[in-house]
């Protein structure tokens, strides 16, 4: 028996997207949140008479992780232990649970991952990377400076014309005055120049605020391209940073990329290791296509709603191959 296990929220409207679309494949599955283990599943992991065995149990069913042959990993909550009271010791219970699953991924070799192996996702999600491998596949990449050194900020701005642009290297939210904030892509203006000292706490990205005729979201799912033109300048609020503001007037729609550049993007996810990626690009008024980043896990689904394209029906023909065809094999295999 073969079984795609999805590791994800219960409230992951992605998952549920797809989910009909896997069940008219008939493909066998178990949708599993991390947020449910330890504290209302169990992962044993056993080797004896020279094998080794792993099993997850989970709403009173045992699944035999051997015959898991693909995995989703989407966006799981984390491990939790709610019914151990004390602070301390629930931290210590949460963190072991985090290693026995790293263990246990690990030792899932004959499965296929989207968009990989969660340890090895991690490994690769750094932006400075992305812009690396995105040159040496020949993409357009825009001057960048990654530093804390409050003395590059002045000559950055200058050589941007005073044009220049920030955004940090991770979206993790801090708090700000008691409330949840996320950094988004910014215009560094004159009067940022004279608090440069801030730069030293914390690394920050710093490039030329490129011109902009349209932006670019394209999803790449195995050997699959599809491409979304966000016409981010038609508002104010979204011309430097799109996902700050759901605006109305800007439109999304399906996009034909050019042949040589669909194929560079397959490559650069190919050569990440995944088998899912989505990447930004803007588009500038001469027609050059500038590389912004890659999302290991990024989002999609909105991207299908808003411009039709099927990548919910290329996610379950990707699942639905590596779950029911033992020979699947692909250029993008994360393995």
């Amino acid at each position: 028996m073969t079984v795609l296990l999805i590791i994800s929220s219960a409230r992951d409207d992605s998952v549920h997207m797809v989910l009909p679309k896997l069940e008219k494949r008939g493909v066998p599955l178990l949708w599993w949140d991390e947020a449910d283990y330890p504290g209302a599943s169990a992962l044993t992991t056993r080797y004896a008479d020279g094998r080794w065995r792993q099993t997850l149990t989970y709403r009173g069913k045992t699944q035999d992780l051997s015959e898991v042959t693909a995995v989703w990993h989407r966006r799981p909550g984390k491990p939790a232990a709610p019914d151990v009271r004390e602070s301390s010791q629930r931290e210590f219970a949460e963190h072991v649970a985090k290693l026995a699953l790293r263990g246990a991924y690990d030792l899932m070799t004959g499965a296929r991952w989207m968009p990989a192996p969660p340890q090895h996702a991690l490994a690769i999600d750094n932006k400075l990377l992305h812009l690396h491998r995105a040159t040496e596949l020949g993409f357009t990449v825009t001057e960048t400076v990654v530093t804390n050194d409050p003395d590059e900020l002045v000559p950055a701005w200058n050589r941007a014309g005073g044009k220049l642009i920030t955004k940090t290297l991770d979206y993790l939210p801090f708090s700000l005055d008691d409330e949840a904030r996320h950094l988004y892509t910014t215009q560094v203006t004159r009067r940022w120049l004279s608090g440069r000292h801030r730069l030293r706490h914390a690394p920050a990205i710093l490039q030329p605020n490129v011109p902009k005729a349209y932006e670019l979201r394209v999803t790449v799912v195995g050997e699959r391209v599809f491409a979304a033109r966000i016409d981010s300048q038609v508002s104010r609020m979204t011309a430097v940073d799109w996902r700050h503001h759901d605006d109305p007037k800007v439109i999304y729609s399906a996009y034909d990329l050019p042949p040589d550049v669909a194929e560079r993007c397959a490559r650069l996810v190919a050569g990440l290791g995944l088998t899912f990626a989505a990447l930004d690009f803007i588009v500038t008024p001469d027609g050059r296509y500038v590389f912004l980043e890659v999302n290991v896990n990024g989002q999609w689904g909105f991207i299908e709603l808003l411009s039709g394209l099927p990548i919910s029906d290329a996610i379950a023909d990707w699942l639905a191959d590596a779950t029911l065809r033992p020979d699947f094999k692909e250029s993008t295999d994360a393995r």
